[in-house]
């Protein structure tokens, strides 16, 4: 897993951000119907095929299955309408969102391939109804998920994401900190050389 893995919020951030060498990434298409989200997957797809990137289909699941995409990314809400076993017959790779220990508990009855835990710091991207965990949680996490990864996302920004990975986060996942920087494309250069 990469230990760099930003989120964005449309695909055209994709053309900025895979010429720079992002090789872990993921669509969040929030409010936008589904043939949109069908698109902007597809052209996002083929664009990290290109750069030897792996795109992240979050919630999105049956698109995922249906193009055969490699990733998707489900939060606690989507594990009930996920259909698991069709999820896993296809071979897609999965990540899944916590936040609490019963959340922790139900996600790795699924077998992930990473789980991510948040949110670290306060957030701008949502309003969050769990206080934010900090850095210590992240270690006591990380002996928790023995060899699954580990991806610590929630108010990140260059300092703290270097101490999620030295507490034992294998990944960082970024949004806010890219999107809301006055120069994104310096900003997402920057977490890639940590």
């Amino acid at each position: 897993m990469e230990r760099f893995y930003p989120i964005f919020d449309d695909v055209r951030w994709l053309e900025k951000a895979l010429p720079l060498g992002v090789k872990f990434t993921q669509l969040r298409l929030k409010n936008r119907s589904l043939e949109t989200v069908t698109e902007q997957l597809q052209y996002g797809f083929n664009m990290c095929k290109k750069f030897g990137a792996e795109l992240v289909v979050n919630d999105f699941w049956e698109v995922a299955l249906n193009e055969k995409y490699d990733w998707i990314h489900l939060g606690q809400e989507d594990l009930g309408d996920a259909d698991m076993a069709a999820i896993r017959r296809s071979g897609l790779k999965i990540g899944i969102s916590t936040h609490d220990e019963e959340e922790l508990d139900r996600a790795l009855s699924f077998s992930p391939d990473y789980v991510a835990f948040g949110p670290i710091y306060p957030t701008k991207l949502k309003e969050m109804k769990w206080d934010p965990q900090g850095l210590p949680m992240i270690a006591r996490w990380k002996k928790y998920l023995g060899s699954t990864d580990l991806v610590a996302i929630g108010g990140l920004n260059l300092e703290t994401g270097r101490s999620a990975l030295k507490y034992g986060a294998q990944s960082v996942a970024v949004s806010t900190d890219i999107s809301s920087h006055n120069d994104p494309c310096q900003r997402i250069i920057d977490w890639l050389a940590i």
